[in-house]
């Protein structure tokens, strides 16, 4: 979004030009369904249109759809390696946005499976090797791109800055052991915004200056899943890094200025099979209204249920927690009926189910996951959301010149290693 042409207003101007209270533009911001920035006095000012456009939707105003994006074009030049690529979000957003793939790795065997079965279903081309990321012989690899979900593991600092040595015994190690042996002209990490700040910044400054090492030029965003037609409200934090000796642009996707809502994503959403609350406990949720939680509960309910958490400081917002159709849902976790993250349908009384998990992470209804309804949702809730990974990919695309960059994307410097 271009801040500088955009109108930004104190949230009192905010609330009487859109007619509601003060009390509602914080909730919404609260909420995360606006954002705010800080003026030179750290005042918070909003986005008048933003607002005016999250006022429309929450009324009603459905001018955005729903959909699994998809591009007819596919770029054979672009030719990817997906490391730790679990069920597939990742991959199918980048084979969706034209991107093919050489060979994706996996060492879970159920999302393997996953990713074997739909990749005879939708007569994907993907080589998958199941097993352990450290026994993979990168050297008979070639690729223009690899892309990595790499778990975040602590590390042990000497103080020593040995870059890619500081690594060793963690699996962005493998991410790098790839890069080194296969030097892709593009290489792109994801992992959870926690990150950033992981042991005070200093896990992420260690792959940063590891791929530096490397030969490559860095940069990296949060990026916010439900500006970019994903409903639901999920961060992920994206390592853009391009060889130094090809000087192809860093860009990110802009953020869009819509979203899209549950009752959008789950619209004809197939049934499916999925986890029941035990009858106490579905008694206690049947109280909680739309968009609630435990402190819509009587206070007697509150205290049986919340347990010696009833007692702790901090919102716990999560907790008996029932999502809104008219917002994008909250983040997925590996089960939707955990106590202190709850995804209860709108107005069922139940948790999410398989199906309604897919949709909101944007996997197409076809798209199979194999195992048990818990290996299930566990493989959907670890997920990159597919449109999400659709538009990393057509930057990626445009870095390499498949595309033109255009201005959905933005290019940004590459970080001044010296300075980290």
């Amino acid at each position: 979004m271009n801040t500088s042409a955009a109108q930004f207003v104190t949230v009192t101007s905010a609330a009487k030009a859109l007619d509601v209270s003060v009390d509602t533009i914080r909730r919404w911001n609260k909420l995360g369904l606006i954002k705010a920035i800080r003026d030179k006095n750290n005042k918070r000012l909003f986005n008048l249109s933003e607002i005016q456009r999250l006022q429309h939707k929450l009324e009603g105003d459905d001018q955005t759809a729903y959909q699994v994006l998809s591009s007819q074009e596919t770029y054979p030049e672009a030719a990817c390696i997906d490391l730790f690529a679990g069920a597939g979000g990742t991959a199918l957003g980048f084979h969706n946005a034209g991107i093919p793939h050489i060979m994706l790795n996996e060492i879970d065997k159920y999302a393997a499976e996953s990713l074997k079965e739909n990749a005879t279903t939708h007569s994907l081309n993907w080589d998958i090797v199941e097993g352990d990321v450290k026994n993979i012989d990168f050297t008979q690899y070639s690729a223009a791109v690899i892309q990595a979900g790499f778990p975040c593991q602590a590390f042990s600092y000497a103080g020593k800055s040995r870059g890619f040595e500081d690594t060793r015994g963690t699996l962005f190690f493998e991410f790098a052991r790839a890069i080194r042996d296969i030097k892709p002209k593009i290489a792109i990490g994801e992992n959870v915004r926690g990150l950033v700040k992981h042991d005070g910044g200093k896990t992420l400054d260690t792959m940063v200056r590891t791929l530096d090492e490397l030969g490559y030029r860095v940069n990296y965003r949060v990026l916010r899943a439900q500006y970019l037609d994903v409903p639901q409200k999920r961060e992920r934090l994206i390592i853009f890094a391009t060889r130094k000796d090809l000087n192809l642009p860093i860009l990110f996707p802009k953020e869009r200025d819509y979203f899209i809502s549950m009752a959008q994503a789950l619209k004809g959403c197939p049934v499916s099979e999925g986890q029941k609350y035990p009858e106490r406990k579905r008694q206690i949720m049947e109280l909680v209204p739309e968009g609630g939680n435990w402190r819509d509960l009587p206070e007697d309910i509150q205290k049986e249920y919340m347990g010696g958490s009833y007692y702790l400081p901090g919102g716990r917002t999560g907790m008996a927690r029932r999502m809104s159709w008219n917002q994008p849902c909250l983040t997925l976790t590996c089960a939707p009926a955990q106590k202190q993250t709850e995804r209860c349908h709108p107005t069922e009384t139940r948790p999410l189910t398989v199906r309604e998990y897919a949709r909101i992470q944007t996997f197409p209804d076809d798209w199979e996951f194999a195992g048990s309804t818990a290996n299930k949702y566990k493989q959907i809730g670890n997920a990159v959301p597919v449109n999400l990974a659709y538009h990393v990919g057509r930057c990626v695309l445009a870095s390499l010149g498949c595309i033109p960059v255009d201005d959905t994307m933005e290019e940004v410097k590459p970080l001044e290693i010296s300075s980290l």
